[in-house]
């Protein structure tokens, strides 16, 4: 049997096009900037991230529910027992 390289490559490019889509998904979903996610739309007036713990405070896993269908977010709250949230600056 014989190996086709070129096969593997564009199935290893079509999973980075899904996992770039989800990416895009997520980034949408998220209605705050933190982190390495800035979003114009929310931002102070002196431009620094605007984040929203009360709502985004979570580790999230997408699932995936098969082609053609959207997958579902499963999300598990942060818990800091030792630390408190808070936003920093860069300035």
């Amino acid at each position: 049997m014989e190996f086709n390289q070129a096969l593997e490559y564009a199935g290893r490019v079509a999973d980075f096009m899904e996992f770039g889509e989800l990416m895009c998904l997520d980034a949408l979903h998220r209605k705050e900037s933190c982190g390495g996610h800035f979003r114009e739309e929310y931002q102070t007036p002196d431009g620094e991230a605007q984040r929203d713990d009360e709502n985004f405070a979570y580790a999230g896993a997408w699932e995936y529910q098969g082609q053609g269908k959207a997958p579902v977010l499963h999300k598990e709250p942060l818990v800091y027992e030792e630390v408190h949230m808070s936003t920093r600056s860069y300035k």
